[in-house]
């Protein structure tokens, strides 16, 4: 396979899964969604390549079997990148075939505790490894204290301290990203689209003005968008997101506080609710201070998040299945030597 495309991810799983496809499907992955139409990274060069319909959603990072500009499938994700969609109906997709979720923040503004928690269990949720990237340091009023926040409402996330301006922390988030297929996540003004001019080497990203009233930025990137890595790797580029939902299931909350995983091994009860049980290792945690309240509870609140959005897409599928059902049912009806069925 072309040197162009093991840049950027292709290896032997991929070769596999295309052969399935046929002797004339040819590889691409997407750099870009336009809507109706996606740009593809072939062996050949970038093309766009229009998508039709009956085949499953495509998002920036998929791998795609080609003939010529057929789409003739998608390639079977190793990782779906997503978030629960505006209005809680349903998941929107983010990105797919991702190995790192880097949460980027910025330090011209508070560091929210809980946001960065929902963005580790999306990031366990898709299979990927979440990573806190803090930006702008120097423009952080007390760095040390938010640091020492992260430490205690965080433990054990991988964190990178940088600045685009004076290139703090650049180089090892460069050598961070080298090889895997990394996205980036946060709100718009963060700073994501100057980190990835910063470790790409070049303007490849538009970047905007940050109001000094409020630190809100405006959406300069307007689509995701992959970026391929000097010394190999991908990254991708996208839009600021203000709303963070879940999408997942308990299990993406339980690896984000596995802190509080471990202490639960030791309750009494195996399905304890750390609600007040007797023999609660969790409670005891927090009697004792090894524990903290304001962490128990954002655990609580992302349980409950999870929790409903489960419920909610058991009752969005049931739905689809019956309405498929109904299809079925009248398509069978139609084909009757008598007619459709009147009473």
């Amino acid at each position: 396979m072309p040197e162009s495309l093991t840049a950027i991810g292709w290896g032997d799983r991929w070769s596999a899964l295309l052969a399935e496809h046929g002797p004339a499907a040819r590889p691409g992955r997407v750099l870009r969604h336009d809507g109706v139409a996606v740009t593809v990274a072939t062996a050949e060069g970038e093309r766009v390549i229009p998508l039709r319909r009956g085949v499953e959603a495509v998002t920036v990072g998929d791998w795609l079997a080609l003939d010529g500009d057929q789409l003739l499938g998608l390639l079977d994700r190793s990782s779906t990148f997503r978030r629960r969609a505006a209005g809680g109906e349903g998941a929107q997709l983010l990105a797919a075939n991702v190995d790192l979720v880097l949460l980027v923040c910025g330090l011209d503004r508070p560091v929210r505790s809980g946001r960065v928690q929902r963005g580790e269990a999306l990031a366990w949720d898709a299979g990927a490894t979440p990573v806190l990237v803090l930006t702008k340091a120097d423009l952080a009023p007390s760095l040390d204290e938010v640091l020492a926040d992260i430490e205690r409402d965080h433990p054990g996330l991988e964190l990178h301290v940088t600045s685009v301006t004076t290139g703090q922390g650049l180089d090892e988030l460069r050598k961070r990203l080298t090889g895997p297929t990394s996205v980036l996540l946060g709100e718009s003004g963060a700073g994501k689209s100057s980190l990835v001019n910063a470790v790409l080497g070049a303007e490849a990203a538009a970047t905007g003005q940050v109001r000094q009233g409020d630190a809100k930025g405006r959406h300069t990137t307007t689509n995701r968008q992959l970026h391929l890595l000097p010394a190999g790797g991908v990254v991708i580029d996208s839009p600021g997101i203000r709303e963070v939902g879940l999408a997942g299931d308990e299990e993406a909350v339980d690896a984000t506080f596995t802190d509080i995983d471990e202490l639960a091994s030791g309750c009494r009860f195996n399905d304890c609710a750390h609600d007040g049980e007797p023999g609660c290792a969790v409670a005891g945690a927090v009697g004792d201070g090894t524990l903290a309240p304001a962490r128990l509870e954002a655990f609580r609140v992302l349980r409950r998040e999870a929790l409903a959005a489960a419920r909610r897409a058991d009752e969005q599928e049931r739905r689809a299945h019956e309405r498929k059902g109904s299809r079925a049912l009248r398509s069978h009806d139609k084909q009757r030597p008598g007619g459709p069925r009147t009473g």
